[in-house]
This record gives C-alpha cells, sequence and structure tokens, in this order.
C-alpha cells in the first residue's frame, strides 16, 4: 500500500483493475460511467494492453467473450440500459465458463431513465438477466475505496471459479470523490503465472508447443443429456460459491439491538449515518450491509434475529428489490418494513431515523 491518491470510483475502479492484471477492455460510452472508458483509453495502452470503444454494448461483451476464452484478464464496464444489451453476452459467459469483470455503475430506470444515482438493477443482477439457468457473483461497493478493491476481488473470484462477476455500483460512487490506498501493480512475471493458471482450458495459437491442447469455447450444446450434465455441473459451482463467498458487514449491531436495518451500496452509507445519530438519542439499532448481494447473507440476517429484535428495515434507491431476499431470511419471524427512493433521488439520514421512529 502507499500513497492514498484523491480520484473519482469511476477512475479507481479501472486503476485498480489495470494494476490487477487486467490488461483488455471493451466498452462502450453510457453517462455515469463515462469516466472509466476515458480513463482506460489513456491508461490501458500505456498499461500494455487493449482498449477498444466498440460499435455497441453487444458488441462489447462479445469481445470480452473473446479475450477471456484466450485466458487473459478483460473487463467491461456500462450502466443500467447498457448492461441490459450486455446480459446475452454474459450469460455465454456464463454457460462457457468463462472469467470476466463487468462492472455496472447503476442509473435511474426503467428505459433510459435518467443519469442520477439509483438500485434499480438488483433483480437483473442478482437473480439472473440474461437467460438460462446461471448465477454469477455480484460485489456491491459503498465507498470509492471498497469499488477500487473490487476490482482485484473480482478478478480473483472469476479466476477461482472460471465466472463473470459483476461489481453493482451506482452513479452516485462513481461521481464522487474520495481518498483511495491502491494495490501494487502486478508484475510481469506475476502475469506470466496469470496466464500460466489457465493453460489447461483456455485457447492457444497453433504455433504453440505440442504439449498445449487447444480447447473448444462453446456455450452451446445440442444433445439434451449433455447439456443437462452441463447445468447440473453449473449448479454445483454455483453451490461452492454461495458456500464459501458470502461476504458481508455488521454495523453497530449488538445482542441488545431492537431494530435492524439492513441495505447495501449508497444506502447503506445513508443508513449508517442515521444509526449513529440515532445510537446516540437510546435507540438501539444495528445493520447488516451486505457485500455479495450474490451469494446473499441469508445465515447472517437470520443469526441477528435475537428475541429482541422488534421490526427490520430495509431500505434501497428503488421500489424494493433486496427486501425479498431479505423476507427469505427472516421467514416471517418479525416484520420487514421499507424504505425507498427512485428517480435518482437519495433519501437523506433523517427520513431513516423518522421512518425508525416511526415503526
Amino acid at each position: 500500500m502507499g500513497e492514498k491518491v484523491l480520484m473519482k470510483g469511476n477512475e479507481a475502479v479501472a486503476e485498480a483493475a489495470i494494476r490487477a492484471g487486467c490488461r483488455h477492455y471493451f466498452a462502450y460510452p453510457i453517462t455515469p460511467q463515462s469516466e472509466l472508458i476515458e480513463y482506460m483509453s489513456r491508461m490501458m495502452p500505456k498499461a500494455g494492453g487493449t482498449f477498444v470503444q466498440a460499435e455497441s454494448e453487444i458488441a462489447a461483451v462479445n469481445m470480452v467473450y473473446g479475450a477471456a476464452g484466450c485466458g487473459k484478464r478483460v473487463m467491461t464496464s456500462s450502466s443500467s440500459p447498457g448492461i441490459s444489451l450486455k446480459m446475452e453476452g454474459i450469460s455465454y459467459l456464463a454457460g462457457a465458463e468463462l472469467p470476466a469483470v463487468i462492472v455496472n455503475v447503476q442509473r435511474g430506470g426503467p428505459g433510459l431513465g435518467d443519469i442520477q444515482p439509483a438500485q434499480g438493477d438488483y433483480f437483473q443482477a442478482t437473480k439472473g438477466g440474461g437467460h438460462g439457468d446461471y448465477r454469477m457473483p455480484v460485489l456491491a461497493p459503498s465507498t470509492v475505496q471498497e469499488f477500487a478493491d473490487m476490482a482485484d476481488l473480482a478478478f480473483e473470484l472469476g479466476d477461482k471459479y472460471r465466472t463473470p462477476v459483476m461489481i453493482l455500483s451506482d452513479g452516485l460512487l462513481g461521481q464522487m470523490m474520495e481518498p483511495v490506498d491502491f494495490k501494487p501493480r502486478k508484475t510481469e512475471a506475476e502475469m506470466e503465472e496469470l496466464d500460466k493458471q489457465h493453460f489447461d482450458w483456455c485457447i492457444h495459437p497453433n504455433q504453440d508447443e505440442p504439449n498445449r491442447h487447444h480447447h473448444e469455447i462453446n456455450s452451446l450444446e445440442i444433445d439434451p443429456l449433455i447439456l443437462e450434465k452441463h447445468v447440473i455441473h453449473l449448479g454445483e459451482k454455483f453451490d461452492k460459491i454461495e458456500a464459501n463467498e458470502v461476504r458481508y458487514e455488521e454495523y453497530k449491531l449488538t445482542d441488545d439491538c431492537e431494530y435492524l436495518i439492513v441495505a447495501f451500496g449508497t444506502a447503506a452509507r445513508i443508513a449508517k449515518s442515521a444509526i449513529d445519530e440515532l445510537n446516540v438519542e437510546g435507540v438501539k439499532i444495528g445493520m447488516i450491509r451486505p457485500i455479495t448481494v450474490w451469494p446473499y447473507p441469508y445465515e447472517a440476517i437470520r443469526n441477528a434475529l435475537t428475541p429482541k429484535i422488534k421490526k427490520i428495515l430495509v431500505t434501497e434507491l428503488n421500489l424494493g428489490q433486496m427486501i425479498e431476499d431479505v423476507k427469505l431470511a427472516v421467514e416471517g419471524k418479525v416484520p420487514v418494513e421499507f424504505l425507498g427512493k427512485v428517480g435518482g433521488i437519495l433519501f437523506t439520514p433523517q427520513e431513516v431515523k423518522d421512518k425508525i421512529k416511526g415503526m
């Protein structure tokens, strides 16, 4: 770790991705993630990598498929409607078991919506916005530092499980500036080691030495029995991810808490401020913040349900999406209420406090 640098979230995650070994980046501009693609256009060539502004989001994600099939660390990014266009390709990546990182800097929707921060893509990200039986790890940062750190984590998870990984950010985190402490850039020796990790499955050029196999990268299987076997294999992999990769933060959560907030990303930042003020006023309240929104921390929420918990409040920048997972975790044991804002409008700590006091 070195000296902290004041950076926008969009630029910080781009720099962190380069340091993590990303050498191929394909995307199409869209607000509010345009600084990410601008940063990559300047810095990727300096890192000896490939930058392409594709003709569309669909083209970009298929370029990702090609680079991933060659065993290279590759990333794309977009915002809400652009991610919708990438969903077919993301399903292809999952079906072909190719590691790649997709960053979604969410904006208001549905449709073109606006360019303000929102969390309306939760269903799309966590419930499989593409077709078929697939899942992918989805990481939800709440600070610019965490946004940057998740670049390295996303590549590591992608390589470990041979899967696409999404970082689910939003327009506020993409545009805000905070101090960031970056990890050192991977050395050439480390980059060569990354390539070697993929030799047993990736495509190799024909001039490679004869001891490397030229593997087929494909997600099409006409024989239903073979496809069934493959999909079951994928399901077993997703079970392993659920068992091993759940991440969450507990904030001010104690055994005597009477209220629990569940929030992720930007909404959790606002909730923390409200919790701090409520604790001073004598209200016993804490929070669970999912860091992986898939796999989801169901068990952590269940374990927080002490006999003293009276109610749970879910806060989101949407009409209520993650609340369904919270209700699954709670299993009807305590009432679950909701506070949401849409259209790119943020709720305030005072609104959170008023909601809790009204409960």
